[in-house]
């Protein structure tokens, strides 16, 4: 027998999509298993979302809005229900990083999240040893939909050569991962510059920090310790994170020769990506 949960819509963002769900589907006359066959899942799958114990993916919520007529509402809230499953002191910053004009990050250790692949960002949260894993990547896939807006944020990144050679998720993964960061060649609205192992001592041996500037909120910095992540908008902190990311694109190679680096080290350290044309990007 199907579980009949009762759900309190204004609990979370997921209890509101699973009694929408069930109120939008009863009202279409459909019982789980019928609705299960018009998009493609089982009925269990359904039952389990509209009693919160199942997170939408974004292509389920497309083929429900299809399959319903909503107009888009599952579209919408699945947005909101994946940036729920962030870490809570994550959730403010994804909120503001989504509103942002302008994004400028500083990397030593991983490639930025922004532009992380799904398999990359999989290996990744995974060290964390996660009890909802899919969750965290699903969300962090969800975060890069600001890069695919009308008007999406100027992004650019300097990361240390170290990136490229630490191979999160063996060779094919990162293989993949290097021809990712490539293909944003094709952007105008992403930069990416690798500040190169020779460089030494430089402005960001404090670690990783984001600064993001608004068209019309002050600007802000993020940064993140062991357990949690710190931002501020103090006018001398937001100084001083500017200062240090001159320094550090400076020291930076150019784009284009961070592009040449970073297909040198897919090739050599990787190997070569099937169908990728080194010249077209060197």
């Amino acid at each position: 027998m199907v579980n009949i949960r009762d759900l309190d819509p204004s609990a979370s963002p997921l209890d509101y999509y699973g009694s929408e769900l069930r109120r939008l589907r009863e009202a279409a006359g459909l019982k789980q298993g019928q609705l299960g066959d018009i998009i493609f899942c089982a009925a269990s799958l359904i039952g389990q979302i509209e009693t919160a114990r199942k997170i939408p993916t974004r292509e389920f919520s497309e083929r429900l809005d299809a399959a319903l007529g909503t107009g888009g509402v599952f579209s919408r809230l699945v947005g909101l229900v994946l940036r729920s499953q962030l870490p809570s002191w994550f959730q403010e910053y994804a909120g503001m990083e989504a509103k942002a004009a302008y994004i400028s990050t500083y990397q030593p250790q991983l490639v930025y999240g922004l532009l992380q692949t799904e398999d990359y960002a999989r290996a990744v949260l995974a060290t964390g040893l996660p009890d909802n894993l899919e969750e965290l990547v699903g969300a962090r896939m969800e975060r890069h939909r600001l890069l695919a807006k009308a008007h999406p944020p100027m992004v650019w990144v300097v990361m240390d050569e170290a990136v490229l050679h630490r191979p999160i998720g063996g060779k094919e993964v990162m293989r993949s991962q290097l021809a990712h960061l490539l293909s944003f060649r094709a952007t105008r609205w992403v930069r990416i510059q690798v500040l190169p192992a020779g460089a030494g001592e430089h402005a960001g041996l404090i670690g990783s920090f984001n600064a993001l500037r608004f068209h019309s909120d002050p600007d802000l910095v993020y940064t993140e310790d062991l357990i949690s992540g710190h931002m501020t908008a103090n006018p001398d902190t937001v100084k001083e994170a500017a200062l240090r990311y001159a320094h550090l694109q400076a020291a930076a190679l150019s784009v284009e020769c961070s592009a040449a680096l970073i297909v040198r080290v897919m090739e050599e350290r990787y190997g070569h990506q099937p169908g990728l044309d080194p010249r077209a990007v060197a």
